[in-house]
């Protein structure tokens, strides 16, 4: 007999409790069921755990398997409802495992499915993160033809979200005219922005292209920069 949907509900209400209390056992037992019958919201959920190794041995395959499901049950979920960014970063984790392949199974390396899956979601969904990751396709050539312009198009669409990611790597592109025009002061300034959040996220790469950019631009870029990151600010309040 199917399972309820208020069963199902209260099974995933109970996980995320539990989870939350710390009771790891009765979380994945729960989600489980949650799982199993067909509530998306646990299958994703299930599929952080293991990826994260979140309280549980970390366990690729496992997270492959559940953000499978929430991909391919919910590919078509309206992008303006609040569960579409958890499809969307379905999408994400399942690139991700694509490009890069999980050891000793499978699932090989295939980045032109990667670009794929990133591109359904970057496009679909809007969403930042995969727009941050295609434009690294793009920028490396690695499962889509090398295209800086594209590339950038893709990090200013994901910059303007608040990717910080995003908003570094187009500023460095913009320091240096790596492959588009150079904007010195327009660069500094998304080098600027994701500052705090690297810092946060222990993202050294992005410090050391910051100070990079600093050292290479004239007080007159910087003064520029300020400006426009005051500009930008308000803008976005």
């Amino acid at each position: 007999m199917p399972a309820k949907p208020m069963a199902i509900l209260d099974a995933f209400k109970s996980g995320t409790q539990a989870f939350i209390a710390g009771d790891r056992v009765k979380a994945i037992s729960a989600l489980q069921y949650a799982a199993e019958n067909g509530h998306a919201g646990a299958q994703w959920k299930l599929g952080r755990i293991y990826a994260d190794g979140d309280g549980v041995k970390a366990d690729p395959y496992k997270a492959f398997h559940y953000f499978s499901q929430v991909a391919a049950q919910n590919a078509d979920t309206s992008p303006f409802l609040p569960q579409a960014r958890y499809v969307a970063n379905a999408f994400v984790a399942l690139g991700n495992y694509h490009l890069d392949g999980i050891p000793n199974t499978e699932i090989k390396s295939d980045p032109r499915r990667a670009a794929q899956l990133f591109r359904y979601a970057a496009t679909y969904f809007g969403d930042a993160d995969a727009q941050y990751c295609l434009a690294r396709l793009y920028l490396d050539g690695r499962g889509a033809q090398k295209d800086p312009r594209t590339a950038a198009r893709w990090l200013y669409s994901a910059a303007n979200k608040g990717q910080y990611q995003a908003q570094a790597l187009l500023g460095q592109m913009m320091v240096h005219g790596d492959g588009i025009p150079r904007q010195a002061a327009r660069g500094l300034m998304w080098l600027t922005l994701a500052l705090d959040a690297a810092h946060s996220n222990g993202d050294e790469w992005i410090q050391k292209a910051y100070d990079d950019a600093v050292s290479e631009t004239t007080e007159d870029d910087r003064i520029i920069a300020r400006a426009y990151l005051e500009q930008h600010l308000r803008a976005t309040r």
